[in-house]
């Protein structure tokens, strides 16, 4: 077993099936995008275990605590490891986590986004270490995401052939 997986496997984590669009909604676009030594990750959202949008949904500083907003961005993260490891076939293959672009459905006074997006953050490097998986990060406030999801993440990573 590759050495990311047997991680997940041994903190009890399992990556998500792909994601169930909601009802009659469209998604044309690669969930990654390879090119050269990099790949590109579409933002992803909190997935449960089936692939569909995880619950609580709803604002950070509103309807959901920060608490809750950073274990969205922990099955965020795992959402994406998912979406990875479909189209690399191995999450060792990923060799450096360069940015991520963190956002969060916001209460129209919250301004703890960091504090939300490290739930992805602190699983990357736990899994990666810090060499691999320490990555420069944007986490924004949004006035919305979509279907009122708590975070969507998106990211850039380099990875071997």
């Amino acid at each position: 077993m590759a050495k990311i997986e047997a991680k997940l496997q041994q903190m009890g984590l399992a990556l998500p099936a792909p994601l169930k669009p909601p009802a009659g909604l469209k998604v044309p676009i690669a969930m990654v995008k390879i090119t050269g030594t990099h790949a590109y990750v579409s933002g992803h959202a909190p997935l449960a275990a089936d692939g569909s949008l995880a619950n609580p949904k709803g604002k950070v500083g509103g309807e959901l605590t920060v608490e809750q907003g950073y274990q969205a961005a922990r099955l965020t993260a795992l959402a994406m490891l998912a979406s990875l490891k479909r189209e690399l076939g191995d999450l060792d293959r990923v060799t450096n986590w360069l940015k991520v672009l963190g956002m969060v459905n916001v209460a129209p006074t919250f301004n703890e986004t960091p504090r939300v997006i490290n739930g992805f953050s602190d699983l990357i490097v736990e899994l990666y270490g810090k060499e691999r998986g320490l990555h420069t990060r944007s986490a924004v406030g949004m006035a919305a995401l979509p279907f009122n999801i708590p975070v969507e993440i998106e990211a850039e990573v380099e990875i071997s052939k």
